[in-house]
């Protein structure tokens, strides 16, 4: 939970520029596991935005946390109803500061169907310029699953390396769409029956599949949600996307998306995140199956 004397000094930065009004009320709001996050209100018709204050570069080698590629995308996405609009980036006394606009609704937890909508047609938009680049075919994936296991002690990393799914020839990786790189239940908010997508600290240009992978990671969904996607909701969930080509290399490329998945568990459990563990089993068991397949 955001400090008080952070509060405090952060109102007054941001009104002294002018970015918001000094009656504005500031409201810590939960979720963010890596950022502080508030909601500033203004009067019953005044609108709310929201300000997040970085905690810094984070020392994640799956995610992350880069405010001005978050800053650039939100201006790209201005007006498509895919993110929140963004209002201001600076630089201030406790680090990077972004504001945006407060977006309405509700944490999503059931019907995949808007998620899927929201995720088809964000990647049919071109990334812009200064995104990193995310090519998301197999290589690519052993290759950051070593530098996640690089985090860890040698004999977990040996063992976890010996789980590597067999080579293949996945179809080729579409390289060029827009990707918003954290797709989890705690990045998406619905509203009726439309949904967009917050924190975007690590987007990228790449293959959607990726956006895809964790999205329907089990450990992600049971750390965000509880409860992995049953299968009728992944299967409601890709039908609703409806991009077979993609949902093909999907398919294909999952055992190397569990293997990696499953690797960013360990190293969250050896740097004391416990939550993890029924997700990494979850993904080591998924693993199995897709190699047994």
């Amino acid at each position: 939970m955001p400090d008080a004397d952070d509060q405090t000094e952060l109102a007054c930065f941001l009104q002294a520029q002018g970015v918001v009004p000094a009656a504005a009320r500031w409201t810590a709001m939960p979720g963010g596991r890596t950022n502080r996050l508030w909601r500033v209100s203004h009067g019953a018709e005044g609108e709310s935005l929201v300000v997040k204050s970085y905690a810094g570069a984070a020392a994640n080698p799956m995610f992350p946390n880069d405010p001005v590629a978050e800053a650039l995308t939100l201006r790209h996405l201005s007006g498509r109803g895919l993110a929140p609009e963004f209002r201001a980036l600076l630089r201030t006394p406790k680090g990077a500061c972004l504001v945006y606009r407060y977006a309405p609704g509700a944490a999503w937890r059931g019907n995949p169907a808007p998620v899927a909508r929201l995720l088809r047609r964000l990647h049919r938009l071109p990334a812009p310029d200064g995104l990193r680049a995310l090519p998301g075919d197999a290589d690519d994936l052993v290759a950051q699953t070593r530098r996640i296991l690089a985090h860890l002690p040698v004999e977990q990393a040996q063992r976890h390396l010996a789980r590597q799914p067999a080579q293949a020839q996945p179809p080729p990786a579409r390289c060029d769409a827009l990707l918003h790189g954290d797709v989890v239940p705690g990045n998406l908010v619905v509203e009726g029956d439309r949904a967009i997508l917050i924190d975007w600290q690590c987007p990228a240009r790449g293959d959607p599949v990726e956006d895809l992978a964790i999205f329907l990671s089990p450990a992600m969904q049971q750390l965000y949600r509880g409860s992995p996607l049953s299968g009728s909701e992944r299967a409601a969930f890709l039908a609703e996307y409806d991009d077979p080509e993609t949902v093909a290399r999907l398919h294909a490329l999952a055992p190397w998306h569990h293997w990696r998945m499953a690797a960013y568990c360990l190293w969250r459990m050896h740097c004391g995140a416990s939550e993890y563990a029924a997700g990494y089993a979850m993904e080591r068991d998924a693993l199995r199956r897709r190699k047994g397949a």
